[in-house]
């Protein structure tokens, strides 16, 4: 290998590696598109072989690209442990809940980091929603979360950095007494009389709030009244019994005893999970979590959006960057 390979070449090759899609690795490293493509030319110069193939609609790496791929990873966390220390501090990551659900993409993706980078410690924290977590963020008491960033005010927008992860579908969840909780799919027309909870009472899911309220509006829905936030399982059960009405969630989200989560359709609402972060952060715990994301959304399609669907305007703006 060169002597003279700056580890930028490496760390250019391996976000477009990781996304395949060269728009959305040049975001992730905050650099232009044009200064990706051309670092990636000058490693493939040096190395003396193509990396990627490139179509108009597609990018895939070549038999080379593959080799590297795993040995370029293995150099850059080197180089960040040595750059930032032998005795590296834990990586501080927001999971929005300690609730598990059956297809968290928080819980998913931080287990393949934790074992991807066994010698080192990312330590979750559970704010509540990414509103919450996006002020630790700007403020360096965390370092890293998981949400819909295109919610957040521009402001906050501003002073950090994300990567789409992966489009969730939305539903509804309901205690098993409501009038639709037996019901295999809700089609979003049939939620017209129902008045929906967008969490617009939480102050730590504004995010949240204002993905609820465009969906809501597109379709002639009605919101239902701000109330004070349960916290926890049992929390929650009683605060859809008490309230009545059905709350905005994803498919993949908490299972709480008492309560049934009904996917949307007709169309499928999405909403856009991002891994959000200081724009200045290096860590080995945030490279693992990047590529934990990555290796996930590209073998089950997390970033493909189905036809049809619906998806907000901002959320859409970010996946096409």
């Amino acid at each position: 290998m060169p002597h003279d390979l700056h580890p930028r070449l490496l760390r250019g090759f391996v976000a477009a590696a990781e996304t395949l899609h060269f728009g959305r690795a040049a975001q992730r490293l905050h650099v232009a598109q044009q200064a990706l493509s051309r670092d990636v030319r000058t490693l493939e110069k040096l190395l003396g072989d193509a990396l990627f193939t490139r179509t108009t609609r597609s990018v895939d790496l070549t038999p080379a690209g593959r080799r590297l791929l795993p040995q370029a990873r293995r150099l850059l966390a080197l180089h960040d442990e040595i750059v930032n220390g032998a005795e590296r501090r834990p990586l501080l990551l927001d999971l929005n809940s300690d609730v598990s659900g059956p297809d968290l993409t928080t819980d998913r993706v931080l287990e393949r980091a934790r074992a991807a980078w066994p010698e080192g410690e990312i330590l979750a924290r559970f704010l509540g929603g990414l509103a919450a977590a996006a002020e630790e963020l700007a403020a360096h008491r965390l370092d890293a979360a998981f949400g819909r960033f295109a919610g957040l005010p521009a402001g906050l927008r501003a002073q950090l950095a994300q990567t789409p992860v992966r489009l969730e579908r939305v539903s509804v969840m309901m205690a098993v007494g409501h009038p639709l909780a037996d019901r295999p799919a809700l089609r979003l027309a049939d939620l017209a009389g129902h008045p929906v909870d967008v969490c617009a009472g939480n102050p730590a899911t504004t995010e949240w709030a204002d993905l609820g309220t465009c969906l809501l509006r597109d379709h002639g829905l009605t919101p239902a009244a701000p109330y004070a936030p349960p916290v926890g399982v049992d929390e929650t059960a009683r605060y859809l019994t008490r309230h009545g009405d059905p709350m905005l969630t994803t498919v993949g989200g908490p299972l709480i005893p008492g309560v049934v989560n009904v996917p949307l359709v007709d169309p499928v609402p999405l909403t856009l999970v991002s891994l959000v972060r200081r724009p200045d952060l290096r860590h080995p715990g945030l490279s693992a979590l990047e590529s934990a994301a990555a290796e996930l959304g590209a073998r089950e399609g997390w970033l493909s959006r189905p036809a049809g669907s619906w998806l907000a305007e901002a959320d859409a703006a970010l996946l096409a960057a």
